[in-house]
């Protein structure tokens, strides 16, 4: 079989910490074969950098699509442009990995999921963060009812101080929000997939634009001080969702407030067996994942130990970036479901999107 051909749509910041590296260590699988940035030099010096041999650099993504070699396409772009970009290689016939969230809005997913069913190709969403050993263990657990009827939890996305001042995160007009589209995403997709609940009913939101505005609460942010001038999105973020079957979801989220303890990436689920936490973040190196359950008419607690999570492909690298980029060339080679199904990615924009929707009307979303 020959190799997949994959254009690189967005070549900045998320392009070379993930994508690019873990592509690399794929070139069994797949050739870098086209890049495409805004910014022509940083698509030549990806292209120089890990492109195979004649690799093609472009500054119009239309005209990267417009090559029929090329198989799939990565939208690494910031978030406002991820729809148009997605539905237009849809269009030209390419399977497409978008960088997290699906999309701004619900409206803007809406149309990348109605290009996606036109296609036939395949699409997934950059949720890394479910490939983290002990996530994928404690998956296996609520899989296998180990914690029971998951009725209540919380999805944690706290930093203290650590507003990202690089690139173009401070920009609504090109990212669409703050901490809870950037990284409230990732502690929601991880939780409803814990769950295996997409059914939501109401959310009610808060949204807070309180220290990004403040000179002096850029002092001892973890990069270094942002600019309140140009700050245009929320610091914090809060939403309570309800789902069909009446559980619920706390979902916090911040870049900063004035919180000692930070955890990102992060849950809390309660069931009627047993409950389960990941514990990490800005306030420690790495995560750890903790069961808590009665055992022996006793109170008790589990904490995993080291290398004692399930691996996802045996033998191969369990950095998260390396397993989510295995599975996703894998299920358009092998003609199966990425980990990271499009549906489920959209009911966590429709989620965050309500959120941001409640607290400006100050009113309950239903749906």
């Amino acid at each position: 079989m020959s190799k997949l051909k994959v254009g690189i749509i967005g070549c900045g910041g998320i392009a070379n910490q993930k994508h690019l590296p873990a592509l690399s260590r794929q070139s069994d699988k797949v050739e870098m074969a086209a890049f495409c940035d805004i910014d022509v030099e940083r698509a030549k010096k990806a292209a120089e950098k890990y492109g195979v041999e004649g690799a093609k650099v472009y500054e119009d993504y239309e005209e990267l699509l417009k090559d029929k070699a090329i198989d799939l396409v990565h939208v690494l772009t910031p978030n406002v442009s991820h729809s148009p970009i997605t539905v237009a290689a849809f269009e030209a016939g390419k399977h497409v990995m978008c960088e997290k969230p699906m999309a701004h809005n619900t409206e803007a997913a809406q149309a990348m999921m109605n290009a996606w069913k036109k296609s036939g190709k395949k699409f997934t969403i950059g949720y890394q963060n479910r490939f983290r050993p002990e996530i994928l263990t404690l998956h296996e657990a609520c899989e296998a009812g180990d914690l029971g009827d998951i009725y209540f939890a919380k999805a944690h996305a706290i930093r203290r101080r650590a507003v990202p001042t690089w690139g173009v995160f401070p920009d609504k007009s090109k990212q669409g929000g703050g901490p809870l589209i950037d990284i409230g995403t990732h502690a929601l997709d991880i939780t409803l997939w814990m769950m295996n609940n997409y059914e939501p009913v109401s959310v009610t939101g808060s949204v807070f634009e309180k220290l990004g505005h403040l000179e002096e609460a850029t002092k001892g942010n973890m990069f270094g001080a942002w600019d309140p001038k140009t700050y245009e999105v929320e610091d914090s973020a809060f939403g309570y969702i309800k789902m069909s079957n009446g559980a619920t979801i706390f979902l916090e989220s911040s870049w900063a407030i004035n919180m000692k303890e930070s955890r990102e990436a992060c849950t809390t689920l309660c069931g009627t067996k047993a409950g389960a936490e990941v514990l990490g973040g800005m306030s420690q190196e790495g995560h750890e994942l903790i069961f808590n359950k009665t055992t022996h008419g006793k109170l008790t607690e589990e904490t995993l130990s080291p290398g004692g999570t399930i691996a996802f492909f045996e033998g191969k690298s369990d950095k998260e970036e390396d397993v989510e980029c295995t599975q996703w060339l894998e299920a358009i080679i092998y003609d199966k479901d990425p980990v990271v199904q499009p549906e489920q990615a959209f009911i966590v924009t429709k989620i965050l999107d309500a959120v941001y929707k409640s607290a400006a009307s100050g009113q309950e979303i239903k749906f």
